[in-house]
This record gives structure tokens, sequence and C-alpha cells, in this order.
């Protein structure tokens, strides 16, 4: 089992990998959102997303795929957003099926998706400008057809086997599976990787549950977010309440818990202070 989960910001990646993280996904909605404050309605852009995903991807070992929307624009864009994802040292960029226009949040009413062949050639246009720069770069198509008003389970599983089939994508993900029957058809369809995200499901399913429907990879991104909301929330309630005594309370139970090096141990106080006694004499 792969477990893939978000990595907030860079120090706190660096904090997940010493913790045993495998791999990371940096989504336009808690990622980006959590470092611009915007919505993921479709306004970060391509440079913003690629930036926060190459801080990320520099500071830890394990892969990082990038969350790269609708693909920014056309074919011609989609290539640039593979290339700009490649450059920053990033494993892989997920690509959805929604239009450019109109683009919404994972499980917000109205969704849509664009015709299948525009779609393939989206992620025909992403897979050959892998193939031209590094074969090893992950292409996953993420499929939004199955609540789209203009979709269903039908449509989805056809897409699913197309992103595969026809565009030659490595990984495809079922964004809403209404229930386990539903993810079972589309482990049929699909020879390679398949993930899903929760959906419709009333929970999260297990890595044991994984397995059993065929599917050897957990998608658990929001859970490090939810995590960190809680815990900051909490002190901050604490906080207005007893002061500075619920930052040394805080303290004390948190004792030797991991901190990450921030910047990078090769570029940090140690290395600034070895280049001043290289560069500089006497006083300076």
């Amino acid at each position: 089992m792969l477990s893939v989960l978000h990595p907030p910001t860079a120090a706190l990646a660096r904090i997940m990998e010493q913790a045993g993280c495998e791999a990371g996904f940096v989504g336009t909605s808690a990622v980006v959102g959590g470092y611009t404050g915007l919505a993921d309605v479709g306004t970060a852009t391509m440079t913003e997303c690629v930036q926060i995903g190459k801080w990320i991807a520099a500071a830890v070992s394990f892969p990082v795929i990038l969350d790269g929307d609708t693909g920014h624009g056309g074919i011609m864009a989609v290539r640039r957003l593979v290339r700009e994802c490649i450059d920053a040292g990033l494993a892989g960029v997920r690509i959805d099926d929604q239009p450019i226009e109109g683009k919404r949040r994972t499980q917000s009413a109205g969704v849509q998706v664009v015709p299948l062949e525009q779609a393939v050639a989206r992620y025909r246009a992403a897979v050959d400008m892998r193939n031209e720069l590094d074969p090893s770069f992950v292409i996953m198509a993420q499929c939004y057809a199955r609540d789209a008003v203009n979709g269903g389970l039908d449509a989805c599983i056809e897409r699913l086997l197309a992103y595969e089939r026809d565009a030659g994508v490595d990984w495809v993900q079922f964004e809403s599976p209404h229930s386990e029957a539903e993810i079972r058809r589309a482990r049929a369809a699909v020879k390679g990787t398949l993930s899903f995200m929760r959906g419709k499901l009333p929970r999260y399913l297990s890595a044991e549950e994984h397995l059993a429907l065929g599917v050897n990879v957990a998608w658990y991104p929001g859970f490090t977010h939810h995590v960190i909301w809680a815990a900051l929330w909490d002190f901050m309630r604490d906080f207005e309440k007893r002061g500075i005594t619920a930052w040394e309370d805080f303290q004390a139970k948190h004792k030797g818990y991991p901190v990450p090096d921030v910047p990078a141990g090769d570029e940090g106080g140690e290395k600034q202070r070895e280049l001043e006694q290289r560069y500089f004499k006497g006083e300076s």
C-alpha cells in the first residue's frame, strides 16, 4: 500500500518525512489555499502552484505530486505545466477533466466535464511532453464524471478506461465513488494504477479494505490539515483563557518533538558561519 498525504508546507513536510510519510500531494484546495488564502475555484495560477510544489518537493526525499487542476489552459499550456513541474523537481502532476471556465472544487454542486475527446487530448498532450523530457514523471488523470451534471457512473468508467488506454496516463483517479461496488467496477476496467477519493462513501477505507478491492494506493490527503487546524484552534482557545501558562504547558507536554531544519541542513546556520570564516578576516 502507498498512502498519499498533503504536506501542508515544506517545513511540515520534513516532519512528515521523519514520521515515515511515503508520498505527498500538493492540492490546490488545502495546500495552495493554505499558502494563498484562495478558494479552490481555479483562481490560483499555474506558476503559483508550481512554486509551492517546488518548495515542498525540494524539502523532502519522498515523491511529491502537484495538483494541475484543468491544465491551466489548452494543450500548449498543459505542455508548459508538465515542463515546469519537471523543472521544479516534482514527481508527477494530476490533471482533471473539468472545463477551465467553471472549474469547481471537488464535491461541489454543478461540476461538469469536458467532452471525452477534449479530455483525452489534454492528457495526450501531458503524456507526450512527459515522454519528451522525463519518462519517469507521472501523469495522473482525475475523473469527475461520476457526479457531473453531464456524466454518470457509466460515463465515469468509460473515461477512466479511455484515459488509460487512449491517452496513456500512468494513473487514473475515481473522484466520487458512491459504493465499494462502484470501485470494483472501476478496478475491473482499469489495468494500471487506480486510486479513489472518498467521494460519497460514508467513511475513508482502511489499507486492508483498499487491498481487498484490488487498489494499492490510499488517497488520504486532507488528514494533515485537519490535525493542524484542530491543534491550532485548541491552543488558541487555551491561550485566550490562560495566557503564557498555556504555552508553558504546551512546551512541557511536547518536549522533544521533531523540529524541522529550515532551511535545508546543508544551507543553514552552520554553512553560513563556515562561509563567513572563508570570505572574511579579522573583525569582519
